[in-house]
């Protein structure tokens, strides 16, 4: 498997950069290195995946570093571990190590490089009597013992890494460590008293030791990282409607600025079957990206996909009774009398009328000039509801609903809110005596704000779903609608 995450690295490492256009359908996902630096910190702090396994740093933080992870019982600084080799060489112990300060640099055709600088923390724990491999200092540390026992080290560490952006064979991003080096900086001694030639020695010693120990620190953060990384790889419910599932449709890309993904959204109905929409002709144009900000780019397909599932499962369709509406808007043959007394036949005034909405079609979608419309065709049945009785049918209409819709992000999803803009009709059925339809328009444009959009924007709560990549939160993020596309812009 890992021959294979290789090959795809080295595959990577020949692409170049997007220039700004979208040329599949998927989705465009570009993330600020501020994002990759932020998780990177996290997962030192608290993250969610090793929180329960490698402590805290003090008594109130979660992280790496504390009695119950790297410095404690069964970690890599605990007695049989690491630890007990800096015992044995120098008599002093690592008692702590600093919330390391994370720093990321984008290596464009490679990946990223990582710095930690910490410091550590060492005492004189013991007297120094198992130096059976220092020869000549073993007597200057038995007289020393005393002095030794009382010492306290503090010494700062730049911990530098590359590692490698690839594509997993799950088809996932993830990050390789393929090489850690360490730079031991300023010792300051605390308290007690070290002579040269043993200050020499225990520089020494950590300059051996120490790569050993916090290199695998960095495995470990990468290792958080590549689990949230991984989540972009997820199936997300769209309620009754099906689900979408996200995969990586191409190797990532990373520029001195952002990690480009280009990611696949397999759209599936309920069934499980892949709704496979009409991809657009021409390649979505994306508009450049603001330094230490993330980007999304939500295409059209998306959109048209989650509208055509409601179609085909009918939740555009609607029964529309004189209980569904207000009593300000009246819903009997008196009032379509007034409007068209034709349409009436040989009806009596003061029955209820039956609204019966049927969508045939699927509702076109358009994304573009900052505003993004849909156009639903609907049929429209207008019957006479008799009590305990079969409706009468009166007439047939054709029509068209042009609905503004409102996006509004939150953590994990587009919301989509619809208002109707206009509601346009004609007579479709034969009926003996025509008359003209539009006359009904504004008393059906407000029977349908008051019963139908209602109980379409409930089906639409499903939103359009993103991918989770780093845990991005676009809550807060600038919406800005592009040709047949959406963008999220949104700030660490």
């Amino acid at each position: 498997m890992m021959r294979g995450v290789y090959t795809l690295l080295l595959l990577w490492g020949l692409a170049t950069p997007c220039l700004g256009l979208l040329e599949t359908v998927g989705t465009l996902a570009r993330i600020d290195k501020d994002e990759l630096g932020k998780a990177i910190q996290n997962s030192l702090v608290g993250g969610p995946i090793l929180q329960n396994v490698l402590g805290t740093v003090t008594s109130v933080n979660q992280g790496l570093l504390g009695a119950g992870g790297l410095l404690g019982g069964g970690g890599l600084l605990s007695y049989g571990g690491i630890f007990s080799l800096v015992e044995e060489l120098s008599g002093l112990k690592i008692e702590e190590l600093t919330l390391p300060k994370v720093s990321v640099k984008l290596l464009p055709g490679f990946g990223v490089q990582l710095s930690l600088h910490t410091k550590v923390s060492l005492h004189g724990s013991r007297d120094p009597t198992s130096l059976g491999t220092l020869g000549r200092f073993r007597t200057l540390f038995h007289c020393l013992s005393p002095l030794v026992g009382l010492l306290q080290l503090a010494a700062e560490v730049n911990v530098s890494s590359k590692v490698a952006l690839g594509m997993s064979p799950r088809g996932t991003p993830i990050l390789v460590l393929k090489r850690c080096s360490t730079l031991l900086g300023h010792i300051s001694l605390m308290s007690g008293l070290l002579p040269t030639p043993i200050f020499g020695l225990v520089e020494q010693t950590l300059c051996k030791v120490l790569p050993g120990l916090l290199c695998p620190v960095v495995d470990s953060v990468l290792s958080v990282v590549n689990e949230l990384l991984g989540a972009t790889l997820s199936l997300v419910p769209l309620g009754p409607l099906g689900s979408v599932e996200f995969t990586l449709a191409t190797l990532p890309l990373i520029s001195n600025q952002y990690i480009e993904l280009d990611i696949n959204p397999i759209v599936k109905s309920i069934a499980g079957d892949v709704i496979d929409f009409p991809k657009p002709r021409l390649p979505i144009k994306v508009p450049p990206k603001e330094d230490h900000t993330s980007q999304v780019t939500i295409p059209l397909y998306l959109f048209s996909t989650v509208f055509e599932l409601l179609q085909t499962n009918g939740a555009l369709d609607l029964d529309i009774t004189p209980e569904m509406v207000p009593r300000n808007i009246p819903l009997t043959t008196t009032d379509l009398a007034a409007l068209a007394p034709e349409a009436l036949g040989k009806l009596p005034p003061g029955q209820h009328l039956l609204l019966s909405l049927r969508v045939t079609k699927s509702p076109m979608v358009l994304l573009q000039n900052k505003k993004s419309t849909v156009s639903i065709p609907v049929t429209i049945h207008v019957q006479s509801s008799v009590p305990q009785g079969t409706p009468v049918a009166l007439f047939q209409m054709n029509g068209v609903m042009t609905l503004n819709a409102h996006l509004t992000p939150s953590t994990t999803k587009l919301h989509i809110s619809l208002s109707l803009e206009r509601l346009s009709v004609q007579l479709a059925s034969s009926f003996p005596q025509p008359f003209d339809a539009s006359r009904l328009e504004e008393w059906l444009s407000d029977v349908v704000r008051a019963a139908y959009m209602q109980r379409l924007n409930e089906h639409l709560e499903v939103g359009i779903p993103l991918p989770k990549i780093l845990n991005v939160n676009f809550a807060n993020s600038v919406v800005d609608i592009i040709e047949n596309a959406v963008v999220l812009t949104v700030a660490p």
